[in-house]
């Protein structure tokens, strides 16, 4: 008997099928999965996209890599842009911006966002970027991020986007790894009514990233920072005087595996990842995959309440969206400030029809409670997403009850930085959705679950998700490190992707994501998923959320650490430590019981609100922390790591 490589014990049997309205006009219809995987995609590069030299060839796959609408050339920033304003959609709002500070508002439609695209790519031209020239963005969640990217695009000059919460060591390596020339930064971020400052972080970067010979600046707090003469630039000056008539700056014909952007992802070394993205098969993809998961119509008003920092702001806040023509929601700030229904605010002033968030954001609002969503009026609501990791069945209940009224279909979606665009996701209009569950593969993606030896597993086992087939938004490498790309990707299983999640696939052909390889605990032998301890905790009506790790433990390999946020600000107690030991035992089973439970009131999040378990792994381990300047607030894991070290004491 072979040992499965994931086990799977935890059950969910509530089922929700689409609502008989919405699947009645909903864009993905049940034929959709009847096409074939070429015609399927040579009709929507053909459609999605508009070209200024058609593609000769649907793709070519010689693993490990692919290419995608061989011979076409078209221009991203056209396809999102231009081709809008020229069908007579200038006047229709790209971006309902929100600025932190209250009564900080914009519109911005899509003729402004093609002047203001058109004057930067103009002022970037004066700073010698060409089509090729790398320029790095590091920028807070303003609308000139999304017109930094755009002017980039637009003249042909790969981009990548460094999120504004990193440190300058972070930002340092990407754009000395990328060859940077320029870098787009801002003066100061507002973030939780204090100023985060960009052009300082940016000016200690600079000193280890000798290539970037310019920089731009855009005045956002108006506060004073140092400026460099001579490589230091205003925006408002850069841009006074260039022209904003498309016709002085016309879009860069670009082949369409012209290399688009690099998104850094973090590795198991030291140094981050260049994840690259060519032109027409990213964009195909995003686009594509936005319309149908979505359902967005003409009229929607999206919101990805996501930082274009990350792979889902690149996807689903800029390229996705705008290629759609739809009207989308930028806020600055968090969830919480000033008040905890600020979010709420947003969806009832804006009338949002769709929300796509991150399980750990749809925590917090559970943990502050229902009663900020109920102060307004979110019934112009009718589609919701969860996107970053798999979320506890518990929150994706409170989700659809408190902020979808109970009426919503709730799209989880499972996809990386890596793939690009969703991959594994309900169709809303089709799909009987389970919470917790990805459900089925997008039309055309080959998902299935492997064992260790590379044996597909059958419904109700566990084991390490795979993408059999190629896809027109997967990256095309790790940026100059091909025996890297071939290493982490593609060695486990040959010509097959490893994406280093686990999976399960369910009796009826769903998938359900059991997290990171590396979040897998093996305790007395048996494999277990961190999610599936931390969904039967978040099932206890008093617990607000829960991270779980392994530590070292002589007896059985790895004891279940538990780290647990009560509800309402609730402390612990010895009788709640036990409750919570039992109800593991009870939901999944004996074997799945903490051997420790630490109660705190924050867990260590980063600034996209993820756990960041690795630092928990290090408090179990009582190891010294690794590296914390990606935490949103580090003071969070000190405190957890007395708290630890108290209950160990009293043990």
């Amino acid at each position: 008997m072979t040992t499965p490589a994931i086990e799977t014990i935890l059950t969910e049997d509530r089922r929700y099928p689409p609502p008989e309205d919405f699947a009645a006009q909903a864009n993905a219809q049940p034929d959709i999965y009847e096409r074939s995987f070429d015609e399927f995609w040579e009709t929507e590069g053909r459609e999605r996209l508009s070209w200024f030299e058609p593609f000769t060839q649907l793709y070519e796959w010689k693993p490990p890599y692919a290419k995608w609408f061989l011979g076409g050339k078209t221009n991203v920033t056209y396809n999102c842009v231009d081709r809008h304003v020229e069908r007579g959609l200038g006047d229709k709002v790209a971006y309902h911006w929100e600025g932190e500070p209250e009564g900080e508002r914009r519109d911005v439609t899509f003729a402004e966002l093609q002047r203001e695209t058109t004057r930067l790519a103009n002022a970037l031209k004066t700073l010698g970027v060409g089509k090729g020239t790398a320029v790095g963005i590091y920028m807070g969640m303003v609308p000139e991020a999304a017109i930094a990217m755009l002017a980039c695009a637009r003249i042909g000059a790969p981009h990548t986007v460094v999120f504004g919460g990193f440190s300058a060591d972070s930002l340092s390596d990407r754009l000395h790894d990328m060859e940077c020339e320029v870098l787009i930064t801002q003066d100061e971020a507002w973030r939780r009514g204090t100023t985060v400052p960009l052009k300082r972080t940016a000016d200690e970067a600079l000193r280890e990233a000798p290539s970037v010979r310019s920089v731009v600046v855009l005045r956002r707090t108006g506060n004073d920072v140092p400026m460099t003469e001579g490589r230091d630039f205003w925006w408002h000056e850069l841009v006074e005087g260039e022209p904003d008539d498309p016709a002085s700056c016309p879009c860069e014909p670009m082949d369409s595996e012209d290399l688009l952007y690099l998104l850094y992802t973090s590795g198991t070394t030291a140094k981050p990842k260049g994840i690259a993205h060519t032109t027409a098969g990213y964009l195909c993809g995003v686009a594509t995959t936005h319309h149908y998961i979505f359902d967005v119509e003409p009229d929607s008003v999206y919101w990805c309440a996501a930082d274009i920092g990350w792979v889902t702001g690149h996807s689903y806040i800029v390229y996705g969206p705008l290629c759609n023509g739809t009207t989308g929601v930028l806020y600055e700030g968090t969830p919480d400030f000033p008040d905890k229904d600020r979010w709420w605010e947003i969806v009832e002033r804006y009338e949002v029809d769709i929300l796509y968030t991150a399980p750990t954001a749809i925590r917090a609002h559970m943990k502050w409670g229902h009663e900020h969503a109920e102060k307004h009026d979110l019934s112009s609501l009718r589609l919701l997403g969860s996107v970053g990791e798999p979320i506890n069945p518990e929150a994706w209940e409170w989700y659809r009850r408190h902020i979808g009224g109970g009426r919503t279909p709730v799209v989880d979606t499972w996809w990386q930085t890596e793939t690009g665009m969703i991959m594994i996701s309900p169709l809303p209009g089709i799909t009987t959705t389970k919470p917790g569950s990805a459900t089925k593969p997008f039309p055309g993606v080959d998902a299935a679950v492997y064992d260790e030896s590379g044996n597909e597993v059958g419904p109700g086992g566990g084991g390490y998700l795979v993408l059999r087939r190629p896809w027109p938004a997967m990256l095309r490498g790790i940026y100059k490190d091909d025996e890297r790309y071939a290493e982490t990707y593609w060695s486990k299983y040959g010509d097959v992707y490893f994406a280093g999640d686990g999976a399960r696939i369910d009796e009826d052909g769903d998938f359900w994501l059991l997290g990171r390889v590396d979040d897998v605990m093996n305790v007395s032998g048996h494999r277990i998923s961190t999610i599936e301890v931390e969904s039967a905790l978040v099932d206890h009506p008093r617990v607000a959320e829960a991270a779980v790790c392994g530590r070292n433990d002589a007896q059985t390999g790895q004891a279940i650490v538990a780290y647990v946020t009560l509800k309402g600000g609730e402390d612990g107690s010895v009788e709640m430590l036990e409750e919570l030991r039992n109800h593991v035992a009870r939901k999944i089973g004996p074997i799945a019981k903490p051997a420790n439970i630490v109660f705190t009131p924050e867990l260590p999040k980063t600034r996209s609100g993820k756990i960041m378990r690795r630092l928990l792994r290090d408090v179990a381990e009582q190891r010294t922390l690794g590296d914390t300047t990606t935490l949103a607030d580090p003071g969070v894991v000190e405190e957890i790591r007395d708290r630890a070290a108290a209950e160990a004491t009293e043990e």
